[in-house]
This record gives C-alpha cells, sequence and structure tokens, in this order.
C-alpha cells in the first residue's frame, strides 16, 4: 500500500522534509553548525541529512506527537552555552566564556561540549562545565522513506523502524555516571543535554532523585519540539532542568525496578517445552558436574 514518507521523516537539514526535498542544493550544510552534515549512511556518498522522526502513526497516520531527535547536532538551534550557563553553570557566571568542542581524555572519554571561563590575563582556566548531547538510535532504516523525499514520490510500503531507547539509555547514563564522578572530583558539573522523551523514558526504568542545585553534579536539561506557527517549522524548546548526582543516577540503575519473576518462570518453561527437555528431569552428579539423564554432554570450548 503507498505510504507518505512525510508521515515518518519530520526534518531534513533542520527544515521541514517536504521543504528540504533537495538537500544536495543547500550544499548538505547544516544550519546549526553553519558547516557540512556530520551524518551519514553507508548506501550513500554525500551525507545522511535526517534530524528527527515521527513516531509510528495508526494505521501508517502522521502521529500527532512532536518528532523525536535522532542527531544530537540538532540541539544546537539552540544557544546551548547560554541554557547551561544559565541553569547548570557552578558559581558566579563566567566573564570570558568559550566554548571547545569533541574534547577526549583517557578514562574521562569523549565530550560533545565545553564551557570553560578563560583568564583574559594568564590564558588558565578559571571554570570549566562539560556538556553531553544525546539524541535518539534507531532501529531499521528510513533510508527508502529519505530516498523517497529526495525523489518527491511515495513508497510501496509502511516502513518497518523504531526507536532504540533501551541502548541508549545504557550507554548514556552509564557515561553520566562515571563522567558525574569526574566532574565531582574537579568541583564542577556535567550537563546532560537531551529531549525530554527520552528522560521520561530512562524514568520508566529508574527514578532519578532530584536535588537542589548546590548539591548537584550532573543537570539535565530537558528539551521539546514546539510547533512555531509563524515560522511553520518545529523549534527546539527548553522544558525543565533536573539537577541530580552521579550517586543518585548509578543506585537509580542498581536498584531500578525488578521485572515480574512470573514472567521470568514463563521464559523458563517456554524455553524448556522448545528445548523438548522435560521438567523435573532427575540429574546425575558426575565428576562435580550435574547432567540430566540420557543427555549429552556440554562442550565448552
Amino acid at each position: 500500500m503507498p505510504y507518505d514518507p512525510l508521515n515518518t521523516i519530520a526534518e531534513v537539514l533542520g527544515e521541514p522534509a517536504e521543504r528540504m526535498r533537495n538537500p544536495a542544493n543547500a550544499e548538505y550544510e547544516c544550519p546549526f553548525l553553519n558547516s557540512t552534515c556530520t551524518k551519514s549512511s553507508k548506501m550513500l556518498d554525500t551525507p545522511y541529512p535526517i534530524c528527527s522522526l515521527y513516531r509510528r502513526g495508526r494505521k501508517g497516520a502522521k502521529s500527532e506527537l512532536p518528532p523525536v531527535c535522532v542527531c544530537p547536532n540538532r540541539f544546537f538551534e539552540r544557544q546551548i552555552h547560554d541554557d547551561v550557563i544559565a541553569h547548570a553553570w557552578k558559581g558566579d557566571p563566567p566573564s570570558n566564556p568559550r566554548l571547545v568542542h569533541e574534547i577526549t581524555m583517557q578514562k574521562f572519554g569523549r565530550v560533545d561540549l565545553v564551557i570553560a571561563d578563560v583568564d583574559e590575563t594568564t590564558g588558565g582556566i578559571r571554570r570549566f562545565l562539560p556538556v553531553e548531547l544525546q539524541a535518539v538510535d534507531i532501529t531499521g532504516s528510513v533510508f527508502p522513506e529519505y530516498a523517497a523525499i529526495t525523489s518527491s514520490q511515495w513508497t510501496s510500503e509502511r516502513p518497518d523502524y523504531g526507536f532504540n531507547w533501551s541502548n541508549v539509555r545504557k550507554r548514556y547514563v552509564s557515561q553520566l555516571i562515571s563522567k558525574g564522578y569526574y566532574c565531582h572530583q574537579w568541583g564542577t558539573r556535567i550537563a546532560a543535554v537531551l529531549q525530554e522523551d527520552l528522560f521520561i523514558e530512562f524514568n520508566k526504568h529508574a527514578s532519578f532523585a532530584e536535588v537542589s542545585l548546590d548539591d548537584s553534579n550532573i543537570v539535565f536539561l530537558l528539551y521539546q519540539f514546539a510547533w512555531d506557527g509563524d515560522e511553520q517549522r518545529w523549534a527546539m524548546t527548553l522544558k525543565r532542568t533536573v539537577p541530580t548526582t552521579h550517586s543518585n543516577v548509578m543506585n537509580a540503575i542498581l536498584y531500578q525496578r525488578s521485572p515480574d519473576k512470573s514472567l521470568f518462570e514463563n521464559k523458563i518453561i517456554a524455553k524448556l517445552k522448545k528445548d523438548d527437555m522435560p521438567v523435573g528431569i532427575p540429574v546425575l552428579e558426575t565428576g562435580g558436574i550435574a547432567l540430566a539423564d540420557e543427555q549429552p554432554p556440554i562442550q565448552i570450548e
């Protein structure tokens, strides 16, 4: 059944997808970086400039919810450094703020952005604050939809894709714990910039206890898309901030709500039935290893 790809892809090069059908004419320049888009695809020799996607609507219709950001550079529509200084900076506001992108250091890893207050006389660093941006990965592919948009066509069927909330949560939260700890030791904070939807997904698994800003070493800055009727485009807005600590995040993960025990037991039973292994089969003790009667020994390589 023919499918409108504009029900899937919300933005291309920062513009509504219906207005950016030929990104080559814009020389693939990202308006938030003022340079060439950095996203890529194995299927293209050119950039793959998809900024945001819609959730899958019912029966192929466009979702009524705001799109989901799939490129971290999309947050740079905002003056991120101004938001961070206003809501997460430790101590007096910087008198000479300078921005440094993509610093990598052993143990600390890579950080997207650092705001530093530089002493104009000595050139030394008075204070600094790292900033981590996080978009959402997807499962499946929307490449056919992108190709259809750039060809002003529809696709032959509805795409099969999803948002990989779980993978992002595991990767991003573990990084925040370690980086938050290091920042605590350095007497600073780290700002975590992400879409509010992703933070809500985090909290479905583990709720982070909020603390006062003075007691925090991690500050979540949560953004959301809002439709700008005047400009006829999606705009990124700061919704709220959540100060917390690396230890609160770590404890939330360690002591997150357990899954239902009976569901796990049902998985065991289903697996036994699939493998045709009778439940309650007697076990022989052989050389300290428990082997099911008349079952071949397990070979470990």
